[in-house]
């Protein structure tokens, strides 16, 4: 091998004037070089923007969420308590109602969800208090009136700040209150806290309070939805919804992850992801182009060569593993140049912001980024497959060359 990999380096590596294959084999470097580097950057703003986009929504809901969807779900909900109390890998669960309810303050209505979770769990199973702007996350039914955290789009909409007393209407009994003439079922909260999300579904339509105050405003009684569950891992939220689905019954239950809340968007994202992964790995697969032209022509440059060499004894083997180090070699110099660059690149943004962004408009002061190794490894091994590919055809023609044509007129 050590002969191959000399001649190979001395054939890139010229210390005669730059020619025209020389031109091409540095042309082949720098596409694979920017190809490498664009993939690398991109790549990782994609995961920036998942991973933010990914916590922003973990902060107000569960990893999993086990739902009553049948009465007989709900005469069997000590089933899943029992499924769910005796898994190690659940870190804290909440039993959890939602429903609209008509908001009212100083003349102004808006139609919100209203979700009721135990409150002194509430902060073992959600992430609220890094998205309280003011007040506090309190949403105990402590007297005179109970607390609710309510969206920062919301409070807007309804003229309130923290402290605000507001009214809550509930659809519940709502045609016996039209057709008696009576006063629907209201009741006045108090704003402990309001809350920013950074996801607009939640600021401008979510009212978050008591489980019991909930249950009674909505007419749930004792009755639940379902549980909300934080585990110890998110990743472990596939596997163990797997589990569970075995263990409780499809037609009283649904078992759903994070994933599943918001599929759409995630499956969005993935396919945005693939898709400008596909579209970059062209630049490098036009860059291999260049190295199976420069290569060819270096096979008919060196064909005396190939012939003096092949005279001397060197087998059809050695010659073809001597072109094959060259575009291996032009590929290795390219991917690795485009790995420093692209790190030196995403490290520069994650440690000094070199591409900000206006938070007014998209929440967030600068480019998110994530390194991941999986990216440097699949990014790397592709440049490195299509660079092997693209030299293995001129290499196999330099083998096959005849030395007695290659040195008859020599």
């Amino acid at each position: 091998m050590g002969f191959e990999s000399f001649i190979a380096k001395r054939y890139l590596i010229s210390k005669h004037k730059i020619n025209f294959i020389t031109i091409i084999s540095i042309i082949s470097i720098a596409g694979i070089t920017i190809g490498v580097a664009a993939l690398i950057i991109v790549l990782s703003v994609f995961n920036g923007f998942g991973t933010l986009v990914t916590t922003y929504l973990m902060n107000f809901e569960p990893h999993l969420r086990v739902q009553i969807v049948s009465e007989e779900g709900e005469k069997n909900r000590e089933q899943a308590f029992n499924v769910i109390d005796k898994s190690v890998n659940v870190d804290e669960f909440t039993s959890y109602v939602d429903g609209k309810v008509l908001a009212y303050n100083k003349g102004l209505t808006r139609v919100v969800n209203f979700k009721g979770i135990e409150s002194i769990i509430a902060d073992r199973v959600y992430n609220f208090k890094p998205s309280i702007l003011y007040g506090e996350e309190e949403i105990a039914s402590s007297k005179p009136l109970p607390k609710v955290i309510i969206g920062i789009q919301l409070a807007d909409k309804l003229q309130s700040i923290v402290g605000d007393t507001i009214t809550l209407i509930s659809p519940v009994g709502i045609e016996q209150a039209i057709t008696q003439l009576t006063m629907p079922l209201t009741k006045r909260v108090i704003i402990s806290g309001i809350y920013s999300s950074k996801n607009n579904d939640y600021d401008e339509r979510y009212i978050i309070g008591d489980l019991e105050f909930a249950q009674f405003l909505l007419g749930y009684k004792k009755r639940i939805r379902g549980y909300d569950v934080r585990l110890k891992d998110s990743g472990d939220a596939f596997s163990i919804q797997n589990d569970w689905r075995d263990i409780l019954s499809g037609e009283e239950f649904t078992v759903n992850t994070w994933y599943d809340f918001h599929q759409e968007l995630y499956s969005v994202m993935k396919i945005e992801r693939w898709t400008a992964y596909i579209i970059l790995s062209l630049i490098i697969a036009v860059a291999t182009f260049n190295i199976l032209g420069s290569l060819s022509m270096s096979v008919i440059e060196k064909r005396r060569d190939i012939g003096i060499l092949n005279a001397m004894g060197i087998s059809q083997k050695s010659v073809l593993k001597i072109f094959m180090f060259e575009g291996i070699l032009i590929g290795v110099i390219g991917t690795l140049l485009g790995v420093i660059i692209g790190y030196l690149l995403c490290y520069l943004q994650i440690e000094y912001n070199i591409y900000p962004l206006d938070p007014t408009q998209y929440k967030i002061n600068a480019l998110p980024v994530e390194l991941r190794f999986s990216d440097f490894f699949f990014i790397s091994g592709a440049a490195m497959l299509l660079s092997f590919l693209a030299a293995l055809y001129p290499a196999k023609r330099a083998a096959k060359i005849n030395p007695l044509e290659a040195i008859k007129w020599e």
